[in-house]
């Protein structure tokens, strides 16, 4: 039986997270648009979510079940719009991950950035993913309201963006509201949804 608590995650924790991400993620319509290719993606995600593992641990924090089958990656107040500066050697291990994507991929974080809502003053849902195997089982909903619960004992609201529109339905269901629907430019691109969940006494 699946453990249903929900456990700050950390670096014991890294190898089943990512794996549960990147399977979360394979036929995201953002990433499946970035990676065309199912085979490069699988591989590619791999890479992509332990650099963003790592990313997390320094500037916000990771919730999970304790197997890590259901994850979630925040930004707190003050890092919601935080990028790492884009140095050389930044900019080398982006090519590592992408590889000859890295051009939509940037063009995507890009739209990302411009449409996040503006100030630090919420908490930030970035990623949120279950393993397929486990899904349907309320995992994901359960850790995403760890999270809120964070939020809402710091006074803020939360946001987040997907670009799956039956996330959106989910969402609503755990008391966020679509604030904004907005396209990547670009042949094929995804279309996204940014949703805010108001702040609680």
């Amino acid at each position: 039986m699946t453990d249903r608590t929900v456990i700050p995650l950390d670096e014991t924790h890294r190898a089943a997270a990512v794996a549960t991400l990147a399977a979360a993620f394979q036929d995201d319509p953002a990433v499946s648009w970035i990676i065309p290719d199912p085979a490069a993606r699988a591989r590619r995600l791999l890479k992509m979510y332990d650099w963003l593992f790592s990313d997390h641990l320094t500037h916000g924090f990771i919730l999970g079940t304790s197997g890590a089958e259901a994850v979630t990656m925040w930004r707190a107040p003050g890092k919601v719009h935080y990028r790492t500066p884009l140095r050389p050697g930044h900019l080398l291990h982006l090519l590592q991950i992408f590889g000859p994507c890295i051009l939509r991929a940037a063009k995507v974080g890009d739209c990302i950035d411009a449409h996040l809502l503006r100030g630090e003053g919420r908490y930030y849902l970035r990623y949120a993913g279950v393993r397929p195997e486990y899904q349907g089982k309320g995992l994901g909903g359960l850790t995403i309201r760890a999270g809120l619960a964070k939020a809402a004992q710091a006074g803020v609201p939360a946001v987040l963006e997907t670009a799956t529109e039956s996330n959106v339905g989910l969402y609503q269901r755990l008391g966020f509201a679509v604030r904004e629907e907005w396209d990547v430019p670009g042949r094929g691109a995804p279309h996204f949804w940014t949703m805010e969940h108001p702040a609680q006494a």
